[in-house]
């Protein structure tokens, strides 16, 4: 609203600039006509009370002194020149004419001559100032030309500018209160249209998936307003319907992934129990003096991972996290080792740079996270392989415990390393992918983290890093 009233004003403004030009011409071009039409009658009396022979030769001095009484009442320069354009007398009063002014241009000559109307006026500008300059023919009681009238008139805008100015002023003010109206009646009407719209805002910016959300209520409104309004209740409606089936999908969901997660933890026990089994059917000898040594390690073992299993039962039965976490002062170094045994593959090795590394630690997730990952390196070794070899280190860094698994497996390729901690993400052809995800959790849990660097063909590096407890010494 307000652009418009602004528009308008500057197309009036233009309008009326256009208007004052075009009557300001006319007004010139009519003075013109009238003041030749005054001095070709006064031309004329002069010639019929003179006792001269009216001929071209005679003209200036029948016009000796009358040209000047002319001149002086009528305000307008007057010129007299011959048919063959030389000037015979003016009103002009100089010591010394222009060249220009002794003798007319060819062009006037044609043009008097050639045109019905016998009249040529030019308009040209000089120092600023417009001059227009008016030439025709004055005949005698016969109608025979005479001599050729010219008459210079400037045109002087001073007061039709002024009078432009001052309308173009008031124009102003006008508009100016208009457009101050404008703006107060443009922002009491915009409040009311979007008084409606701001509810609707405020109401979509408070719409939420996760609650219930109100429908809106607006009175006297629009029918456009009303048609929105109805749109965003019917979407709210649906929206409700969509979180429901949404919360029934995600509760599904989250009992499937539940259901995965421990069935791959349950797994995981299982595993090295197998593996301890066989190891304790092709070792066990009767004879052997440290049988009873032996036998214990094993069953204190198979009890480890039992209760692993049991851990997990206990924690799906109550809704609660698998397995709850437990921190203890443990010997890494101990743990680690004790986690190896149950693998017979003879190329994995083990170091540790200190006999003893304390850290607060859960036994049983530590022994998970070692397995997990030493597992993930058998399975990544190649059939094939020549030299396969797996190397477990634990050592301190500064106020961490690190657990270094490398390998000379198969590696990780480009596209998958970014995936390789995700949930149910695996590249092999058996098994859930929670392991590594589920080694990340227990990790960080601990405060804790894991990293890896591999190169595709040639093996990969998992390390485990954790903060060890601190001692007076350290």
């Amino acid at each position: 609203m307000i652009l418009l009233v602004l528009l308008a004003s500057i197309l009036i403004a233009a309008v009326t600039i256009y208007q004052y030009n075009e009557e300001a011409r006319d007004y010139h071009k009519e003075r013109l006509e009238r003041k030749e039409k005054a001095i070709r009658k006064s031309i004329d009396f002069t010639i019929q009370e003179t006792t001269y022979p009216v001929t071209t030769e005679n003209i200036p001095l029948i016009f000796k002194e009358a040209i000047f009484d002319i001149d002086a009442i009528h305000n307008l320069q007057i010129n007299l020149y011959d048919l063959d354009g030389q000037l015979l007398t003016s009103s002009k009063r100089t010591i010394q004419r222009d060249v220009t002014e002794q003798c007319l241009e060819a062009e006037v000559l044609n043009v008097l001559s050639n045109t019905a109307e016998h009249r040529y006026v030019i308009k040209k500008e000089e120092n600023g100032q417009i001059f227009q300059s008016s030439y025709s023919y004055i005949t005698d009681e016969k109608f025979k030309n005479l001599v050729i009238l010219n008459l210079p008139y400037l045109e002087n805008d001073d007061f039709l500018n002024k009078e432009l100015n001052e309308f173009l002023l008031r124009l102003g003010f006008a508009y100016l209160a208009m457009i101050l109206a404008a703006i107060v009646f443009a922002y009491f009407i915009s409040k009311y249209i979007t008084k409606s719209l701001k509810t609707i805002s405020d109401k979509m910016n408070e719409t939420r998936l996760e609650k219930r959300n109100k429908k809106i209520q607006v009175e006297s409104t629009s029918e456009e307003i009303e048609t929105l309004v109805n749109s965003y209740n019917s979407m709210i409606d649906e929206l409700e319907a969509s979180a429901v089936k949404l919360a029934t999908s995600e509760r599904e969901q989250a009992w499937r992934e539940m259901a995965k997660q421990v069935a791959h933890e349950i797994k995981n026990p299982l595993t090295p129990m197998r593996l301890s089994v066989q190891s304790f059917q092709r070792k066990f000898d009767p004879e052997d003096e440290n049988v009873h040594h032996k036998v214990a390690e094993f069953s204190n073992t198979l009890i480890q991972q039992i209760d692993t299993m049991s851990s997990i039962a206990s924690a799906f039965s109550n809704f609660a996290k698998m397995p709850a976490q437990q921190s203890e002062e443990l010997d890494v170094v101990y743990i680690v080792r004790l986690a190896l045994d149950i693998f017979n593959e003879h190329y994995i090795s083990f170091e540790a740079k200190e006999e003893e590394v304390i850290a607060k630690f859960d036994r049983t997730q530590l022994i998970r996270v070692v397995t997990n990952l030493v597992m993930n390196s058998i399975q990544a070794m190649p059939k094939d392989r020549i030299d396969p070899k797996i190397d477990v280190r634990v050592f301190t860094e500064g106020t961490h415990v690190k657990i270094t698994v490398a390998d000379n497996g198969s590696g990780i390729s480009e596209e998958t390393k970014s995936k390789i901690f995700e949930p149910k993400f695996t590249t092999k052809t058996s098994g859930m992918g929670l392991g590594l995800a589920m080694v990340k959790n227990i990790v960080e849990t601990f405060s804790g983290s894991i990293t890896f660097t591999s190169r595709e063909g040639k093996g990969t590096t998992f390390t485990v890093a954790f903060p060890k407890k601190q001692t007076t010494r350290d």
